[in-house]
Order: C-alpha cells, then structure tokens, then sequence
C-alpha cells in the first residue's frame, strides 16, 4: 500500500519547510548578527585587551560637536579644540567660527568664543603654557567656473622718496589702456621710495618701492577681466601723487582663486579660557607651521599669504614682548611643514608636507640652521615622491636623535601613495635614511602618537586623495623603538583622513578626531560629511596590571629648571624601570611637530622618585610637561606635570 502522510505530517513538513525558507532568507543577516556579537565578545576579553588595547566613543552633546581641525592639550589637562569655519563656506560667510575645550577627567565640554577663522592656522605651546595660534582663512578657495568677478595680483608702486602711501580697502584703479576698473580687498601702505646719491657725482637715484594687493573687477562678467599686462591710475589720488604712485598687474581673470591667509595671532590662556590677540603677523599665513625654539620664541614659515601664494618670509615671535620679528632671508618650504628643533639648535625639516606647493621646490628633507639660512640635505628617502600627507615623528627617547616619515602620497590629487616608513639617525656623522617595517597599509594621513613605554600608536588614514573611492583604512598598530618592529592592535572605529588628528592625554590614553572624506561612497557620487566624532583609545599598557603610582604633593606645579630635579611620591617606587618627560601635543593636518618624549634620570627616594632634567634647551625648550614612570613591565603611570621656565620667568612653584 502507498504511504500516505498524515495531516499532521504534512503540517510538520510545510513548517519546516517554511523556517528554512526563512532562515534561508535571513541567513546573511543572522551570519552577520552572529559575527558583530563574537567579535564584541572577542574584543572586550581581558587578555584581547592586554595584547590589543580598546576604543571607544566619547559621548559629546549636539551643543558642542564640532568639524575639529586642530587639537591642542593644554597644561590644565584638558584639550582644546579648534574649527574655526571647519572648511564650510557656509559657517566662513556667517563668520561663525567655533572652539570648543573638552575635559578628559570628567568629560565636560564648554563652548570658546572664536574671534577670528582659525581654520587651518598654526599652533604651538609657549613657555608660560599659553598656546599661540597664528594665522587661518581670510577666503576660501574659488574653483575655476565659479569665480563671478576677474582678479589677481596687482603690484603697486610709490616713487615718493618723502613719504609713505596708505590706500584703504576699495581703492580703485583704473587700467591706463582698458578702462577697467577693480577694486583693492584690503588696505594697503606702500612705503617710501629708496632714495641713494653718488657720493662722488653727486647724483640721486630714487627707486621706487612696491607692495602687493589682491583686487577684484568692480563689477561681475566675463568682459571685465584682462589678458595683458596694464599700468594703472590709483583713482582719488591727484597731483603729485597720482604720478607717484600706480599700479601694474598682468592677468586679471577668471582663473580658479586659491584659499587666502590673514595675518591675526592670538594666545589662548588656559586658565581664563579665552584667546587674547596679541601682535599681527608681518604676512599672513594659511597652512603655515610654528615651531617653539629653544629660548621659547617661535619661528613661523609657510603658509598660503593674503594672494594666496605660498609665503618665504620667515618670522620669530617673541613671548615676552608678543611681538613677530622678520628675519632678513627668504626660504620657502611646502604649506605645513614637517620642522622640528633638534638638537643643536637646528630645525629639522623631514620632507613632509601638507597642501601647497609644487613637486620641484622645497621636497628635500634636511637640516635647516636658521640663524645662518644654511641648509644641509639629508640623503636617502624612499619614496621621495611620497612625502605629501605623511606624518613626521621624532622617535622616543628624544636625545637619540632619530626621526620616522610614515606614509603619504603625491602631490595634491595624485594616485601616488606608499607603506614605507623611514627612518635617519641624526647623530651619524652622515645622516641618512633607511627604511622601517612597512606600515598596515599604503596611506595618506596616518596619525602617530608617542606612548610612554617608548611606543609609537600609528592609526587610521587613506589610499587615496581624502579618502576616494571609499579608501579609508581601519588599522592601527604600535612600533616598538627598541626592537625596530611593529605590530597590529586594535582597530579603529571610524575612518579617518583629511584633517584628522590624534594626541596623547595625561592619563595614557589616545583621543582621535575630524576627518573630511569628499566622497561618502565607492563612486564618489555621494557628497562626504565632516566625521565629529571623537573616539579614545585606551592602549594595550592600561590593561596588563595595576600601574605604577606618580604622586605630586606639591600645592602648585613643580618649577623645573634645565639640570634641575623633582620629587614625587611613590608607594612604588622600586618598581620604577624609566621616568619620560613628554611634551603636550599640538595636532593638525599630519602636523604635530610639538610631541617629543625625554629620557629623565631618576633615584629612588625614601618615599617616592626624584627626576633629572637634562641641561639642554634644544632638548628641552621650555613649557609645561608631562612626567611618567615605568615598571618593568612597560606599564606608565598617570602623568604629573611640572613646569620648564624660559628665559625670563622666575623659577620656583607655579603661583
């Protein structure tokens, strides 16, 4: 007899036929579910931690997420974070410009008044703990197609040997020949002609002086812009003066118009929690880096002027007086250098780049006296059309001497980009580069943070131009100076590129932020969005065990002077295997030129540690900074910080 299935049966096998529809259905679905729960498992197991370390998200309130572009820590231990108009042309006209200070103790947040656009300034710390801020956006870039009135460069000229000339913003020259009329964007003094006599003959020679001024046509149209060089009449100027003073400039058009610089500066004091202006630049800078020197003044170079051109002026700012210093020499260097002081007094300039500048000029890495504007090639770079985009470190301890250059790319939108690293040892008689372990990935805007165990955190970045073609790369990883080798860790949660940053925070962790993709999508279709989200990633060393305690009873900051000691309690002191001096970071654009790590000689107290600091200035330029002991086992303590005087300030506690 033919077996026939009872009605129940065929219910079972209709079910079940049905669950396996829909578990075939939902199979990628629940494979995936099951893979993001095994991996959030995975990740947060203490011994995946102790090799791996852990990120996570900082939780910052709508009222105070920001496009952050520059990121500083301040000797309050909290960090200080810039937007400016955060490269949105949006918030530049409304002239909403944004800072914001983050506390890592408790995560607070307080809202900065931002008196200018800081977007893409300078930054660096300054002996008293101030953080000097240089510089930024006086107008965005305009592509070619949108620019709506002619423009450049006019060059104007004043043959008065008696008297200076001041042209206020809008002046008006009319071309000799075409009629056409622009306009000056800003106020301008033309100085007095030179005048010189033969002191044999008895003839004077006056030769005229000139300066420089950006000029719009007066009115919109294609018809208003100029194809050939022109003299032109300065209009409200008569007599005498009409004659003297004129103007000459070549191509007045259409062309695209590069983002323009401005000359403001300001200090922003920790502990009243605002920026005070202090004295203009003499040219104004966008892209430009500050590096302290060892007397505590800062020298600035590079960045895009008020043309829009990339700026060889060289100046010094003085913290005592406030007050910038031309030096009497030109050198050009691409927008955001990589120059860090070394030791000797020299600055260091690694190649590295961000920005402006062309492939020819001002790519070779070397040592720059700049007392003498003498410079010295360093020889051996891989990858030397590779510069732009990569980050710059000096490698822990500092008093050795060795700088690594991680990744980067070509120039400007090049598909060029490498996984190289290199390294140079600046106290071999002939400094030259070598090649280190290769990085995660080949990358554009890797972000490198000096750990206290003398490690190097390595994270994010891109293989192409701001993060093209959905290119961002999800990889960190820790070198490790002693045995010249690197290893993946944790990875991170976000992709980051273009204007994005890390820094270390007192308490050992690493805080990431911004990133700027122009595309959001594979096909560069969809419009990218500025990444605000900030994440902190707590290292493998915060993971292995109890740390080492750093106690300061002091009322005040420990007062520190070059060659000079400090003591701290310790309940582990016989524990301790290494003290660091770490200096504060100062973050943008690839740039953190501010980070350096200081071997410290230390003894053991009855009761804690005493700390050295060593003699050198170049070493050590002064400020505020961070102390840490280590066990043995690699482990750091929570920083102290202590305070190095620059020349002028008082010695002794803090007041």
């Amino acid at each position: 007899m033919k077996y026939r299935p009872s009605r129940r049966t065929k219910r079972i096998a209709i079910s079940t036929a049905a669950l396996l529809a829909v578990a075939g259905m939902n199979a990628p679905w629940l494979i995936r579910y099951g893979s993001e729960q095994y991996h959030e498992y995975k990740i947060n197991q203490p011994g995946y931690k102790a090799d791996n370390g852990k990120w996570h998200v900082l939780d910052v309130p709508d009222e105070y997420r920001i496009n952050t572009i520059h990121a500083a820590l301040l000797y309050t231990g909290k960090v200080l974070l810039i937007a400016g108009s955060g490269n949105d042309a949006e918030q530049f006209d409304a002239k909403t410009f944004r800072s914001v200070l983050w506390d890592p103790e408790d995560d607070s947040f307080t809202n900065v008044p931002t008196p200018a656009d800081m977007f893409c300034a300078g930054h660096t710390q300054l002996p008293d703990g101030n953080l000097l801020v240089a510089g930024g956006t006086k107008r965005y870039e305009t592509l070619e197609g949108d620019v709506e009135k002619a423009g450049g460069l006019m060059i104007v000229s004043n043959e008065n040997p008696d008297e200076p000339m001041t042209l206020p913003k809008g002046t008006k020259f009319r071309g000799k020949d075409s009629g056409k009329v622009f306009l000056s964007q800003d106020s301008l003094l033309v100085p007095r002609a030179e005048k010189t006599e033969d002191p044999e003959t008895g003839e004077v020679t006056v030769t005229a002086s000139q300066a420089r001024i950006y000029v719009e046509a007066e009115r919109k149209g294609e018809k208003y812009s100029t194809g050939a060089t022109e003299q032109y009449v300065v209009m409200g100027l008569e007599g005498e003066d009409q004659r003297n003073v004129y103007g000459m400039a070549n191509k007045l058009s259409f062309d695209k118009k590069d983002f323009q610089g401005i000359r403001d500066s300001y200090e922003f004091d920790p502990i009243a929690e605002e920026y005070v202006k202090v004295d203009p630049m003499e040219d104004a800078r966008w892209y430009p880096t500050l590096t302290t020197l060892e007397d505590g003044r800062v020298i600035s170079v590079s960045g895009l002027d008020d043309i829009g051109e990339v700026s060889k002026k060289v100046e010094v700012y003085d913290p005592e007086t406030k007050e910038w210093e031309t030096l009497p020499y030109e050198r050009y260097f691409p927008t955001y250098p990589g120059l860090f002081l070394a030791q000797g007094g020299e600055l260091f300039y690694t190649g590295t780049s961000s920005g402006y500048g062309p492939a020819d000029e001002g790519r070779t890495p070397g040592l720059w006296d700049w007392r003498t504007d003498e410079f010295e090639p360093v020889p051996g770079l891989s990858d030397p059309d590779a510069l732009e985009t990569a980050m710059g470190v000096l490698l822990p301890p500092a008093q050795d001497q060795r700088y690594m250059v991680l990744g980067g790319g070509g120039i400007g939108e090049s598909d060029t980009v490498t996984d190289k690293t290199r390294i140079v040892d600046l106290k071999e008689d002939l400094p030259r580069f070598e090649d280190g372990p290769d990085l995660y990935e080949p990358v554009r805007y890797p972000s490198s943070v000096i750990l206290p165990d003398d490690t190097v955190l390595t994270t994010n970045g891109s293989g192409g131009y701001r993060g093209l073609s959905d290119s961002n790369v999800l990889k960190a990883e820790l070198y490790d100076v002693e045995t010249n080798s690197s290893r993946p860790v944790a990875d991170p949660l976000v992709g980051r590129n273009y204007h994005s940053g890390a820094l270390l925070l007192p308490d050992g962790r690493v805080m990431t932020f911004g990133s700027d993709s122009l595309f959001a999508d594979e096909a560069n279709t969809k419009p990218g969005e500025f990444e605000q989200q900030i994440d902190v990633y707590e290292p493998p060393y915060l993971f292995q065990g109890d740390r080492p305690e750093l106690v300061d009873d002091a009322e005040e900051t420990q007062v520190v002077e070059l060659g000079g000691s400090a003591e701290f309690r310790s309940k582990d002191a016989g524990a301790v295997a290494a003290a660091r001096l770490i200096r504060p970071s100062s973050f943008t654009h690839v740039t953190n030129v501010e980070q350096r790590s200081v071997e410290l000689e230390f003894t053991t107290t009855a009761d804690g540690v005493s700390v050295t600091l060593p003699e050198d200035p170049t070493l050590v330029p002064p400020g505020y900074y961070m102390v840490n002991v280590i066990d043995a086992e690699g482990v750091p303590s929570e920083s102290v910080w202590v305070h190095v005087p620059g020349p002028g300030e008082d010695a002794g506690e803090d007041g």
